[in-house]
């Protein structure tokens, strides 16, 4: 397997535990990686390796959840399973507050955790794709004019270009060609995907009122 493969990452101080973890998601034909604690994990993780990390609660040094915490922090980090003794539920839903997907009571269901490993995979799998999807899409709305720009928040907010043309004090027909120019840019078909676009890139979020900023034509 390479480095883009699907990896699950299990830091459980108890080498017997690694083991047994190791050899049942290997049987599912997921790539493993073992550690002794949480500081050999952080001196090791790649954010940018997809898969998912199983951690458990309580480990000598640095907790499981001073981990997660830590991993919590980072842009882009793997989905987080939390393994919890019956006691340490509380802490497990702490952790999942903080940002992990899940959480696992001892003693661990093989099937329950295979379950729940996988699913995890494909929730880091779509995040990634969908972070893939927006910084593309990112890229074609920073290619748009101030105007262009400004002309796709007035469409957003639903309206035709007549209405856009008056608030703006400009002609239809210059609004109609900034309107196809930055349709090209965005590779939009139609209305719906600007405002598809306009959604993931967020564009639009800090904009509860467009109007005309000065902008010359």
């Amino acid at each position: 397997m390479s480095i883009a493969d699907p990896t699950v990452f299990i830091v459980d101080d108890d080498e017997a535990t690694r083991t047994s973890l190791r050899w049942l998601i290997e049987s599912v034909g997921l790539a493993v990686e073992t550690f002794p604690s949480a500081q050999a994990f952080l001196d090791a993780y790649d954010c940018n390796r997809p898969g998912c990390i199983v951690i458990d609660v309580r480990m000598p040094g640095m907790s499981g959840l001073d981990l997660q915490r830590r991993l919590a922090e980072e842009a882009v980090c793997s989905p987080v399973i939390i393994i919890t003794g019956f006691g340490d539920v509380p802490l497990a839903v702490r952790a999942m507050k903080n940002g992990a997907i899940d959480f696992i009571e001892k003693p661990i269901s093989d099937q329950a955790l295979l379950d729940r490993v996988q699913e995890a995979v494909r929730t880091d799998q779509q995040r990634r794709e969908d972070q893939t999807r927006r910084a593309e899409l990112t890229e074609r709305v920073k290619r748009l004019t101030p105007r262009e720009l400004e002309i796709m928040k007035h469409v957003v907010a639903g309206k035709p270009s007549r209405v856009i043309a008056a608030e703006l004090q400009l002609s239809p027909k210059t609004i109609e060609a900034h309107r196809a120019r930055l349709m090209d840019k965005l590779q939009a078909n139609c209305v719906a995907d600007v405002v598809r676009i306009a959604l993931l890139t967020r564009v639009c979020e800090h904009d509860e009122k467009v109007g005309n900023h000065g902008l010359t034509q």
